[in-house]
C-alpha cells in the first residue's frame, strides 16, 4: 500500500538540518529520510511530510530564507 506524501530536497545538508530545526521549532510535521532513488538531490537528504501539509512547508521555507532544490509529491510505500 502506498500513500501521497510531501518531498523537500536541499542542494546542501545545512539546508536539510535547517528545514528540521525550523519545523521543531514551529511544531511543523515530518523527518528528515534519506532522497528517494526517484528524485534527484545535492545532499541525499530530504524533508518528508504529509501531503496536507505542502502549503505550510512551502510557506516556512521562504520565510526561513531556508534553500532547497524542490518540492514534490510522491507515492511512497508505507
Amino acid at each position: 500500500m502506498e500513500e501521497t506524501v510531501c518531498i523537500v530536497t536541499f542542494p546542501t545538508t545545512a539546508g536539510a538540518m535547517a528545514m528540521e530545526k525550523a519545523c521543531r521549532a514551529e511544531a511543523r510535521p515530518g523527518r528528515l529520510i534519506p532522497v528517494p532513488r526517484s528524485v534527484t538531490a545535492g545532499c541525499g537528504m530530504c524533508w518528508m511530510a504529509p501531503k496536507d501539509s505542502r502549503e505550510v512547508l512551502e510557506e516556512l521555507v521562504v520565510r526561513r530564507k531556508i534553500q532547497i532544490d524542490g518540492i514534490y509529491d510522491m507515492a511512497m510505500p508505507r
